[in-house]
């Protein structure tokens, strides 16, 4: 399973992750921008989905999966 996190500032990241049946879908969310390598489960848990033409362009080495609807 892969994950992507993409800090879009300090307390802003994009984390895309990829789910068992193969498909992946992006989301965003703020953080308190102290670790973000444990930061980025919230935003998965908690954030909001991106729309895909957005996460196409923030995480292109997961164009080769399905779009998770």
């Amino acid at each position: 399973m892969r994950v992507r996190c993409r800090a879009l500032d300090k307390c802003v990241l994009a984390v895309a992750k990829e789910g068992a049946a193969q498909d992946w879908a992006a989301y965003i969310g703020a953080v308190p921008g102290i670790n973000h390598e444990r930061e980025w489960h919230t935003v998965v848990s908690e954030g909001s989905k991106l729309p895909q033409e957005v996460a196409e362009l923030l995480f292109p080495d997961f164009k080769d999966l399905t779009w998770r609807r």
